[in-house]
């Protein structure tokens, strides 16, 4: 099992648009990304809680060791 370290808001869109997600919105607090039909909405957060982020995984499509290539 990959441990991933603790993410802020920040970092996981920054590792997202790596990954090919493109910026569709932001309101207040929350980014809104899409690539091709998965969509997902990232709370600009100073640390995202583990199930919040496991959340965002699964709307992305990725896995926890796609993602680390990103990061």
């Amino acid at each position: 099992m990959v441990k991933i370290p603790k993410l802020s808001g920040a970092e996981l869109v920054k590792a997202l648009k790596k990954a090919g997600f493109k910026f569709v919105r932001q309101k207040g607090s929350h980014i809104s990304l899409q690539k091709g039909k998965h969509r997902t909405v990232v709370p600009l957060h100073d640390e995202l809680a583990m199930g919040t982020f496991l959340a965002i995984l699964k709307q992305c499509g990725l896995t926890k060791e796609e993602l680390l290539k990103f990061l």
